[in-house]
């Protein structure tokens, strides 16, 4: 009886050990999977890193100043190895580099710190021929801009992979054509199987990493990395951790060892796997932080900000309290990136985060929603106490920030939304802080602004004037005034002014005063002016002998192809270039004069005359008239509103008509309606006149019938 205790003891010892065992080898087997799984996606994300970082590096050494400079030096084949071998340093972390013509020439190289040339280069086409001066190259476009400047794959000629890296130098940002080697490649790689994978694997003690030419068995130790036509035939394999056969390991000789004490190692054994288990949710509770946070300035990011927007409504719903919702849009913040770097536009963002944090209260949330854009969660805020933020808010951040050794200022605005006045829901809330946000961008920026309802009629009427215009001036829709511009003596019609008119089939004649700045605002203002232009030509063609002058918009000068367009519907209507003026205003010239005066010169080579509109509005229009050719200047309409002879705008007027005349250029006044001006501008000298005493903006037919009649002006003059 008593073996026959023990053996039934002892079976059920065995099946107790046999099932302890199985529960043991099942968790370690679930603990070797878990840590498997994350090992591959820090794996993964880590391999995409070190890719991205080769890509920047080399987009660095690009643009470097020294390179440009040799290349678009007189003798870049000369001087090219030596600028080059001074990059040798930052280049220590390719394998190798080459400046490479379109044709495939390899102009400079270096191949493990050493000078190489053509044929090292040669060497590196058998890896792909997607090169310069391969068969087949690759277009990888930037949806923004319709061109790429950079591109990079993983390529392999059967015993070697590499990561190769092509930068197109003719599509930088900075442009770089040799005059006598023509367009140029920046050509550089990394081995894989070389630093790379060492320091991928150092970084993340990795046992075992390499690359194979077939998947391995257990999809969770191996990555495909992917071939140029997207096939894959070479694998990064690793050893994967296993801390499951760790603990089992620790635990067998127990087990085996004291199996009188099995109970006592169970539980043991169990503390121990509960401890791994808290381990194991401590490292996915910090994922999941990680995953909620911006990288950059630490705070929430934007999929964390929407959770505690939701979390901080629903709370709304059981008490009476408000809350407010911020969009903080950072002013300048791109003149600083591009001016210093990017490194400086990250350490200006962190610093922001910083003085956000500062100013809000216990219980606000603050967020980097994406790129200079930020937001902030006011809970239990009266309208008084959001304004009291956004006053903070925005002495903190226009505050000058030291960035780098240097100092610099930039500003902000702010968008405003509360509930319950503006809405209780997070997608409608949101809306109405931008729409809030877009109107204090427009108002000046720097500044606050809470959500009107009027804001958003103001925004449905830009977006129903946007979609009508863009319609108008696709079907022709649109017409064209003109207001003549008369001799000093009034009795003859020298010139016309072009004017556009939008007769809108449900609101009438709308002026120009109306939707110009929306034109110019939603990116239609090239397409309306070269209607302008194209139609002015086409009816002024006509009028032999009559100056057409046609008003030239700061965007549409802007435009690169400004000048060619010009031309071209010059030649297309077959108008005497002579006979056009254009008129530019000094926000044409003010923000880059070195690429207006070129712009300028072109055009008035072609023989098209050239204004300077309400002239002695700015306060640099002197520098302008000695700086630029201009063939006429237009005295403000504003200098003569309430003027009288001896009054200071007489005086401004009549030292304006001496300055023109003795830089021997025409002198046109604008909104000339009294007689009394009339002889007042004839004694001072001026050429032209143009106003209401006169004629307002008329259609073409009726300057037809104006040109038939003998002094047509007499009467209003005489009156």
């Amino acid at each position: 009886m008593f073996a026959s205790t023990v053996a039934t003891l002892g079976c059920a010892f065995l099946l107790l050990m046999a099932a302890g065992a199985a529960v043991v080898v099942a968790i370690t087997r679930e603990a070797n999977r878990l840590e498997a799984q994350r090992q591959r996606e820090r794996i993964e994300a880590a391999f995409n890193n070190q890719i991205r970082s080769s890509e920047l590096r080399l987009e660095r050494l690009a643009i470097a100043g020294e390179l440009q400079e040799t290349l678009r030096g007189p003798a870049p084949h000369i001087s090219l190895q030596t600028a080059f071998a001074r990059l040798r340093s930052q280049l220590a972390d390719f394998d190798g580099a080459y400046i490479v013509s379109r044709s495939g020439a390899a102009l400079a190289g270096i191949e493990a710190g050493m000078a190489a040339g053509q044929v090292g280069y040669d060497g590196l086409r058998h890896f792909s021929d997607f090169i310069p001066g391969g068969s087949y190259r690759p277009t990888l476009t930037d949806p923004a801009t319709g061109q790429s400047s950079a591109w990079s794959t993983i390529a392999s000629n059967g015993s070697d992979t590499i990561l190769l890296m092509v930068i197109d130098l003719s599509r930088i940002a900075t442009p770089v054509i040799s005059p006598s080697l023509g367009p140029l490649s920046f050509v550089a790689y990394r081995r894989l199987s070389g630093s790379m994978l060492a320091e991928l694997a150092d970084g993340y003690r990795v046992a075992g990493m390499r690359l194979v030419d077939q998947e391995s068995p257990d999809p969770l130790s191996s990555l495909p990395v992917p071939a140029p036509d997207a096939s894959v035939s070479t694998w990064l394999t690793w050893t994967p951790a296993r801390p499951g056969d760790v603990m089992l390991e620790r635990f067998l000789w127990a087990l085996i060892a004291v199996g009188l004490l099995f109970s006592g190692i169970m539980v043991f054994a169990v503390q121990r796997l509960r401890a791994a288990a808290v381990q194991i949710a401590l490292r996915e509770q910090e994922i999941h932080r990680l995953a909620g946070q911006d990288e950059l300035s630490s705070l929430p990011n934007r999929r964390s900000f929407d959770l505690a927007f939701d979390q901080a409504l629903a709370r709304l719903d059981r008490g009476r309290s408000s809350l407010a919702v911020f969009l903080i849009d950072l002013d300048r913040f791109k003149a600083v990136n591009d001016t210093y770097g990017h490194n400086a536009g990250d350490e200006l963002i962190r610093q922001v985060a910083n003085r956000l944090l500062g100013v809000l209260r216990a219980g606000d949330t603050a967020a980097r929603l994406g790129g200079d854009e930020f937001g902030v969660i006011q809970a239990h805020a009266s309208l008084s106490d959001s304004a009291a933020l956004g006053e903070r808010i925005l002495k903190a951040l226009t505050a000058p920030f030291a960035v780098m050794g240097v100092e610099v200022t930039i500003g902000c605005s702010v968008g405003i939304a509360v509930t319950p006045r503006d809405g209780c829901d997070r997608e409608t809330l949101l809306k109405l802080a931008d729409t809030a946000l877009y109107e204090a961008k427009n108002s000046g920026r720097n500044r606050f602004s809470f959500f009107e309802p009027q804001m958003n009629r103001a925004l449905q009427v830009k977006r129903m004037v946007e979609d009508d215009l863009r319609n108008a001036i696709e079907r022709d829709e649109l017409t064209l005034h003109y207001q003549p511009q008369v001799s000093i003596d009034g009795a003859a019609i020298i010139g016309v002014e072009a004017l556009v008119r939008w007769p809108h089939p449900e609101h009438g004649m709308i002026p120009p005063s109306e939707f110009i700045q929306i034109a110019e605002e939603r990116g239609l203002i090239v397409p309306l002016s070269e209607w302008v232009l194209r139609r002015a030509c086409l009816e002024a063609k006509r009028w032999k002998g009559i100056r057409l002058a046609v008003n030239v918009s700061p965007i549409q000068f802007r435009h690169k192809d400004f000048v060619s367009n010009v031309i071209r519907i010059i030649e297309e209507t077959d108008f005497d270039p002579t006979q056009l003026e254009l008129e530019l205003t000094e926000g044409v010239l003010i923000e880059d004069a070195d690429a207006a005066e070129t712009a300028m010169m072109d055009i008035r080579a072609h023989g098209v005359g050239l204004a300077l509109d309400d002239f002695g509005t700015g306060y640099s229009s002197l520098i302008y008239l000695r700086r630029f050719a201009f063939d006429k200047i237009k005295i403000d309409r504003t200098f003569l509103e309430y003027m009288e002879e001896a009054g200071e705008s007489a005086i401004l007027v009549h030292s304006m008509a001496h300055l023109g005349r003795a830089l021997g250029l025409r002198v046109c006044a604008e909104g000339v309606e009294t007689a009394e001006q009339h002889r007042f501008l004839q004694a001072i000298g001026c050429h032209e006149l143009q106003g209401f005493l006169f004629s307002k903006a008329v259609p073409a037919e009726e300057i037809d019938r104006l040109l038939t009649v003998n002094n047509p002006f007499a009467e209003a003059l005489a009156a």
